[in-house]
């Protein structure tokens, strides 16, 4: 009888490992972006934000209507 359960044990723990080691290369993940999206800092306050979200003038890049009409900001460190 110990034999019996000995060998039904084992074929399940052959059968496991198989399946655990089968299974991502059956399936993989796709964790990718189709594209990442290119960050913009605004010229005014200096947060970073989406380029399709920002608001353009010239070269520079604002995140609001109220920053774009202020204009560039003093950067100072």
């Amino acid at each position: 009888m110990i034999r019996l359960l000995f060998w039904i044990a084992l074929i399940a723990a052959a059968f496991w490992l198989w399946r655990k080691f089968k299974s991502p290369a059956a399936s993989p993940r796709d964790n990718t972006l189709d594209s990442p999206l290119k960050m913009v800092r605004c010229a005014q306050c200096g947060v970073h934000l989406p380029k399709d979200r920002a608001l353009p003038r010239g070269s520079q890049w604002y995140c609001s209507q109220a920053h774009l009409e202020q204009g560039p900001g003093d950067r100072q460190p």
